[in-house]
């Protein structure tokens, strides 16, 4: 009984050991898969650490970013390079500042500045050595040309001139014996001198200045040859116009407004203007500049108002030059505005920059408001105590569109 019990117990044994080897396969193919899927992980995870590696490149520039901080849109401009280009800032600070009219207009010669030089006798112009153009410097008496009449059918004019003055002053001589003794009647003395004097005046116009080539033609003043209007070879009459002579001492600026700014006339005192051949802004005030008048009604065929202004011409404006003109209104107070220089314009949008410290520099977009020329409002953008760049922003903008300077190196 003990043995068959025995048996039992074994064959139990075996079947148990035959089912967990059935089992086994099951347990190896989940094993396997686990397996699998561990190395599924792995690759995954491998996949992770390639990531990582990138992501840790670039966690390392976003760490750099990071450690700027707020200096992420800093541009670092070297202070020798600053020096190098001749940088200039400027503290914003709030000031008076003039309303302005922007319109244009044109530089004139001032009344009186100016002398037309006619014709004193009929002839056919000559400039034998002289040599005169337009912008020639002239002094009071000095030969400009002259006029040859003796190939003319008329004479020598000067010899005739001569001659006739003689003659009348002669018969005026005599007639003055005969009246006393009314020899003559009174009527005829008066006729004799009026002829004497009539014949004195056109020899005086001609006396001393008889040349080789014919009577000289002289300025009346000191300035400068202005519109030459005859050439070699022409024959004029006498009182014809031959050139004009200008003293550039004194000029008038001439500003057509539009008639919708009439009512803002009467508070304008001053003008700047720029000229288009050297971009340079003048101010009235610095050339003892004075307004002359505002006209009252707007011209028929242009419709603009005309305000004018007179300054002193330090020689370097043009007569007759066509000119920006920014007329100076009502002042306002409390204003921040900054040299035309400082803006930067990209697209129709104004920006400056602000010095951060010694070489670090940012640039802000800002609002404009009213230009006179040199300075411009700025409405938004900046406050009080910015430091901002008014020569050399154009160097900053190059610098750093084109990465020539490196957007903010701190050793990390």
């Amino acid at each position: 009984m003990r043995k068959i019990y025995l048996l039992w117990v074994l064959c139990a044994y075996i079947f148990a050991s035959c089912g967990g080897g059935a089992a086994k396969p099951e347990e190896h193919n989940h094993d396997h898969e686990a397996h699998e899927h561990e190395e599924g992980h792995d690759h995954e995870h491998e996949g992770h650490d390639h990531e990582h590696e990138g992501d840790e490149h670039e966690g390392h520039d976003h760490g750099n970013e990071a450690a700027a901080g707020a200096h992420s849109n800093e541009i670092i401009f070297k202070e020798e390079l600053a020096k190098a280009v001749g940088l200039q800032t400027k503290v914003m600070e709030p000031a008076s500042f003039t309303d302005v009219i922007k319109t244009s207009g044109s530089v004139l010669a001032a009344q009186g500045d100016e002398t037309t030089v006619v014709a004193t006798v009929p002839g056919i112009v000559t400039f034998g050595r002289l040599s005169f153009v337009d912008g020639t410097p002239v002094k009071k008496g000095q030969a400009i040309l002259s006029l040859a009449s003796s190939s003319l059918s008329e004479g020598n004019v000067a010899a005739r001139a001569k001659y006739a003055y003689e003659t009348a002053r002669k018969e005026y001589e005599r007639m003055q014996q005969l009246v006393g003794d009314k020899i003559v009647s009174a009527k005829d003395f008066e006729q004799a001198r009026l002829n004497y004097e009539n014949a004195k005046a056109a020899y005086d116009a001609v006396a001393g200045k008889q040349t080789e080539n014919g009577v000289s033609v002289v300025s009346p003043m000191n300035g400068y040859l202005k519109n030459l209007q005859v050439k070699e070879g022409d024959y004029v009459t006498v009182g014809q116009p031959l050139a004009t002579i200008s003293q550039n001492s004194r000029l008038v600026l001439r500003a057509e407004v539009s008639e919708k700014y009439y009512q803002y006339l009467p508070a304008v005192q001053s003008a700047n203007f720029r000229t288009p051949y050297d971009e340079q802004v003048y101010k009235l005030s610095e050339l003892h500049g004075r307004l002359l008048s505002y006209g009252k009604a707007s011209d028929a065929n242009s419709f603009y108002i005309p305000v004018t202004f007179e300054f002193d011409n330090k020689g370097a404006v043009i007569p007759g030059s066509f000119v920006e003109i920014y007329l100076l209104a009502t002042p306002m107070q409390e204003v921040l505005s900054v040299p035309v220089s400082s803006l930067i314009e990209e697209q129709g949008i104004y920006s400056v920059f602000i010095r951060l410290d010694e070489e670090g520099y940012k640039k802000q977009e800002v609002k404009l408001g009213a230009n006179n020329g040199s300075e411009v409002q700025i409405l938004s953008g900046l406050k009080p105590g910015d430091v901002v760049v008014t020569q050399g922003a154009y160097q900053i903008k190059l610098a750093s569109a084109s990465n020539a300077i490196p957007a903010h190196t701190h050793n990390h």
